[in-house]
């Protein structure tokens, strides 16, 4: 199994997940052309998508599932919470999940579970595969210890370190945005983040990749010093880009 993010931040966010000769994507934050531009660059196009998995009904993470779907044909996974927002958009093939169940992908085990977000049933996922485990979590606001469960144990994690405590404080959002941001249903924070992977049994996680960074409110540097403060090396965690994302990462 491998996997990359074609980009995470609020201007929007994909990752894919391979397994075999099956492609997954998690999201499509971004217009077909531009997914196929970010493929590109892993040496993908887009007909190498067999389905793709939605976290929830946002625009960074939805903007461009519906005319990817259409185009490709290939399922859409997604809660039936996130289901009842975005119906109205015409898909050809809808499957819906149960947070607590997991289900296949041929080859791919995919164990969903749900996460404190302000979307109306938002999930995050592990992907497992021939007994190696990926953990994804962005967009939580807070840590529950089922979220806790889920991600110990993983031989790789793509988690959230969404913004710096003081920075947003202290930067330009609004009052309301602030409140949002770092509310129990917004987006974990770099202190927060660290206490999560630092509660977790880390005896096979070897890559941790940090994603949905804040452009306004973080920098890689603060977050490179609380993954550091972890212990981890190197060439053990890297750092989602808007823009770039990561390269393919084996697990």
């Amino acid at each position: 199994m491998r996997f990359c993010s074609l980009g995470s931040g609020s201007r929007g966010n994909g990752t894919v997940v391979q397994s075999g000769n099956r492609s997954v994507l998690i999201d499509c934050g971004f217009p077909f052309k531009e997914l196929c531009r970010r493929l590109a660059l892993r040496q993908l196009q887009a007909e190498d998508l067999d389905a793709i998995l939605v976290t929830h009904e946002h625009g960074d993470h939805w903007r461009g599932v519906g005319v990817v779907a259409r185009k490709l044909n290939i399922p859409v996974f997604m809660t039936k919470g996130t289901y009842r927002v975005v119906r109205q958009e015409k898909i050809p093939e809808i499957e819906l999940f149960n947070c607590h169940q997991s289900f296949q992908l041929d080859d791919l085990t995919v164990q969903p579970f749900p996460v404190p977000h302000d979307a109306v049933e938002a999930a995050q996922f592990v992907f497992e595969h021939e007994g190696s485990r990926l953990g994804i979590a962005t967009d939580l606001g807070s840590v529950s210890n089922h979220v806790t469960s889920m991600l110990t144990g993983c031989d790789a994690l793509l988690m959230e370190f969404n913004h710096d405590e003081q920075m947003l404080r202290e930067g330009p959002y609004s009052a309301s945005l602030k409140r949002r941001v770092g509310g129990n249903f917004g987006h974990l924070n770099n202190r927060q983040s660290q206490e999560l992977v630092d509660s977790l049994d880390k005896t096979d996680l070897n890559m941790l990749v940090a994603a949905h960074l804040s452009e306004q409110n973080n920098t890689p540097e603060k977050v490179k010093a609380s993954i550091e403060e972890l212990g981890f090396k190197d060439e053990n965690y890297t750092i989602a880009d808007q823009q770039l994302g990561t390269d393919w990462i084996e697990v």
